[in-house]
């Protein structure tokens, strides 16, 4: 637990059901208790980078959508609400913090490598040295990848990006559930939590099962693809529920949340 507990920069993923209720619209009061969290995390001496999922989600809320638009068009316009949504509320509520943040909109090609990659790698470090929170989301308005599957993928895989761009120190993956089990919990009451993975294996991904909430695009696969390839940059992850955020101080005081996966190795 010390490289959790002595973690100075730390990239934290929310994905869109725990940032909005089943009708799409957001959850205003979670993700208010999470900009207070975050921001005062950030006092303490931390360094904090958020990626946040919810674009179409959001977008699909405000729009009073029944669901998530399945054309790719449609999802790209709708996301285009969605971000804009969704940067008007960490603004308001990171600001009654103190708070300042920027909005960072990634793609496949800007991150692949060579003077785009520099380039970012170069924005974030100012970013942080400014006591700026990155808020990162993926650029759905042009990017389709995650909207056609082909996946940077999904946020879950661009948080592990994310983590090793900025050199953090831990990856922590807010979700709708509370770890990796070792069972479905939701048909077998008795499944337990695995506290800790030391490596993803052809197991662990098989326990991890498939899709996610009608909300989101991942689900617990996509998060321990994310743990493994954080892991392989020497970036422990931590997958636990964001439903209330005030548990990541718990976390940050060694108390065992969620599922780690890796060590700090580098």
């Amino acid at each position: 637990m010390s490289a959790v507990t002595q973690a100075k920069r730390i990239v934290v993923k929310v994905g869109t059901s725990t940032l909005t209720y089943e009708n799409g619209k957001l959850n205003l009061r979670r993700v208010e208790r999470l900009c207070k969290v975050l921001s005062d995390l950030q006092n303490s001496g931390r360094e904090m980078i958020l990626v946040t999922s919810g674009a179409i989600g959001v977008g699909a809320g405000k729009l009073g959508l029944p669901a998530r638009p399945e054309e790719t068009e449609k999802k790209q316009a709708v996301a285009a609400v969605g971000q804009c949504e969704l940067m008007f509320i960490y603004d308001k509520f990171f600001g009654e913090y103190n708070r300042v943040v920027a909005q960072v909109l990634l793609t496949g090609d800007v991150i692949a490598g060579g003077r785009n990659r520099k380039n970012t790698e170069n924005t974030f470090g100012e970013l942080i040295r400014m006591g700026i929170i990155p808020v990162v989301n993926e650029n759905d308005t042009v990017a389709v990848d995650e909207l056609v599957g082909s996946q940077i993928g999904d946020n879950d895989t661009l948080s592990a990006v994310v983590a090793e761009l900025t050199r953090a120190d831990l990856l922590v993956i807010l979700t709708d559930v509370d770890g990796l089990y070792d069972g479905n919990p939701g048909v077998h009451p008795e499944a337990k939590r695995i506290p800790f993975v030391p490596r993803v294996t052809d197991a662990v991904r098989a326990l991890a099962g498939g899709r996610g909430s009608a909300r989101g695009t991942g689900g617990m696969r996509t998060k321990v693809e994310a743990a493994a390839m954080a892991n392989r940059a020497g970036i422990p992850c931590c997958v636990m529920s964001g439903a209330v955020p005030e548990k990541l101080y718990d976390l940050f005081e060694g108390v065992q949340i969620g599922t780690i996966f890796g060590s700090k190795k580098r």
